[in-house]
């Protein structure tokens, strides 16, 4: 799913592409695309993009009279930017907006069309579709310790509540923890003050680090190879390889369709996070530290 460095990024790229345009037609072939009815798709068209913005991992373009279009790209969702008369590839295609300098379109991959567009009138309806959660980039040490320990929940889970903090996904919590030497299941009213503001730091370091690579990786051009899993992360998708910092094997936790990436020497002290499926099917012989792990290798 796209995070904030990405919707950042998209954003930054879009502006000089369709900020102060006029959005000429949209056309929408995923029945699943459009959640609103009321103002219709067609209020958005012939009017001026005035500016674009980020709500939590949502983009959102505002036009004239007080309308406003919401795009979630949800995980699999992804935006390409086209000449004036392109067409929408058949299969993953869902919509297209064309403008007069270039065409938008939509993609989502995958049999499972999640992708949102909402169009909305007015700020009070626009703040309908707001999660809530802080923007860590803006806030100080004393706002994020209060969202961060608001409820005891895990770090992972905190991190990636939108309701507590804006535009944090599965990725790039697993690059915040690794940075802060945090083991993804401790809970937020376990920590002290020292471990709050070392994740803080790497939260806002992190975040601010990869916004700045995917700038210069896109430069002028327009984001194409938007994904999870990039090259220089230093544990997110990269079970099984060596952790950048202490070269132990990156260990991870599957459940639902998502999985934590960690190193156990760095986060955990050792120790093997109790994977659901995994260590319920071994049971005893599930190893629990990293040295037991090594072994059973060995043998």
């Amino acid at each position: 799913m796209p995070e904030l460095p990405d919707i950042t990024v998209y954003i930054e790229r879009l502006r000089p592409r369709i900020q102060g345009q006029t959005l000429q037609r949209v056309q929408i072939v995923s029945p699943f695309l459009l959640r609103t009815f009321d103002p219709p798709l067609d209020a958005v068209e012939g009017r001026q993009i005035k500016n674009l913005t980020r709500l939590g991992k949502r983009i959102v373009w505002h036009f004239e009279d007080d309308l406003f279009l919401i795009l979630h790209l949800m995980i699999a969702g992804r935006l390409h930017w086209k000449p004036p008369e392109a067409k929408l590839p058949g299969k993953i295609g869902l919509a297209a907006f064309r403008f007069a300098t270039g065409t938008l379109t939509l993609t989502e991959a995958g049999s499972k069309k999640r992708a949102s567009l909402h169009i909305v009138r007015g700020k009070d309806a626009l703040s309908h579709h707001n999660p809530g959660g802080i923007d860590v980039l803006i806030c100080d040490l004393r706002a994020f310790a209060g969202a961060l320990t608001s409820e005891n929940h895990t770090l992972k889970r905190a991190l990636t509540d939108p309701s507590l903090f804006s535009g944090i996904g599965n990725a790039y919590s697993d690059e915040i923890l690794h940075a802060a030497r945090l083991s993804p299941l401790t809970l937020t009213k376990r920590l002290n003050d020292q471990d709050i503001a070392r994740l803080f730091a790497a939260t806002t370091k992190t975040l601010t680090d990869w916004t700045d690579k995917l700038r210069q990786e896109v430069g002028d051009g327009f984001p194409e190879k938007v994904t999870a899993f990039r090259d220089g992360m230093a544990v997110h998708g990269r079970f099984g390889k060596p952790c950048p910092v202490c070269g132990a094997a990156v260990q991870r936790i599957i459940y639902a369709e998502n999985e934590t990436n960690y190193c156990p020497r760095c986060q955990t002290g050792g120790k093997l996070l109790a994977d659901r499926s995994m260590s319920r099917l071994l049971k005893d012989d599930w190893p629990k530290t990293l040295e037991e792990l090594e072994e059973q290798r060995k043998n």
